[in-house]
């Protein structure tokens, strides 16, 4: 079975700027990380390798930088990477990232499974994974905390919920994103790495993808970020003296004389 697993790099939590003219991230320049759910998402893909055969193909849309993450996936047993990058992509919301990187699969080929992480550290919308089933017209699982049984058919996953789980079985070809409870990734090979270092990444743009600008990057984007601000701290506060029972009446007189929204 052919496996996809899509990957993002993301700023290093110190390295985050943002652009102030268009409220984006500035990528360029900036030191980047694998986005952390995403590793899991790659340790799936490669059991489930090992346990039925074929692929594993990393799928990573950004700058020409993000060649980095996928050659460290690749270092890790992933048998083959594509990085979409073009100007054009630059601003994308999650539906323009969802709809880019749904072209981006359609081009691979065939695939039995596609996995993603949860969410991305640095956007935290968990909405680019079912975006891109919904684009492709697959069925989807979100938030997979095991794969119970996968055949080249059918799977069989526990759903993370908030009191517990759900067992639930859908055909394939599927997508699901994974929670990190799913497994432990294992450590890169030095066969892994010495093949990372000469791996051919493709780079597709907007051109091999068949798609044009006006629906990808800030033009293909249904929402805009308009001002981004660091909320400002307010310090003030007062100290309460006396007695318990002085300060409780002293409270409740100042709380009675607040608007509580």
């Amino acid at each position: 079975m052919n496996v996809i697993v899509c990957v993002k790099q993301v700023p290093e939590t110190t390295g985050v700027k943002i652009n102030k003219d268009t409220n984006t991230l500035i990528r360029e320049g900036t030191k980047g990380i694998i986005n952390p759910f995403d590793m899991y998402a790659v340790e799936e893909g490669l059991r489930i390798k090992e346990k039925l055969g074929g692929e594993v193909i990393a799928l990573s849309m950004g700058p020409p930088q993000a060649d980095e993450a996928l050659r460290e996936v690749v270092s890790y047993g992933v048998d083959g990477a594509v990085l979409l990058s073009d100007r054009a992509f630059a601003g994308a919301d999650t539906l323009a990232t969802s709809r880019t990187l749904a072209k981006g699969v359609e081009k691979v080929g065939e695939f039995g499974l596609i996995i993603c992480g949860k969410q991305a550290i640095d956007g935290d919308t968990a909405q680019v994974g079912p975006g891109i089933a919904e684009r492709l017209d697959i069925p989807y699982v979100a938030f997979v905390r095991k794969i119970r049984e996968i055949s080249n058919h059918t799977l069989v996953v526990e759903r993370m919920m908030d009191d517990g789980y759900d067992v639930l079985e859908v055909t394939l070809p599927a997508l699901i994103t994974v929670v990190k409870e799913i497994n432990e990734p294992r450590m890169p090979s030095l066969r892994g790495k010495m093949k990372a270092k000469s791996v051919d990444i493709p780079v597709w743009g907007i051109s091999e993808l068949g798609i044009s600008e006006e629906e990808v990057g800030l033009k293909g984007s249904a929402t805009q970020v308009i001002k981004i601000f660091t909320p400002q701290r307010h310090g003030n506060r007062e100290m309460l003296e006396g007695s318990v029972e002085r300060q409780v009446d002293q409270l409740v007189s100042r709380l009675d004389g607040m608007k509580i929204i």
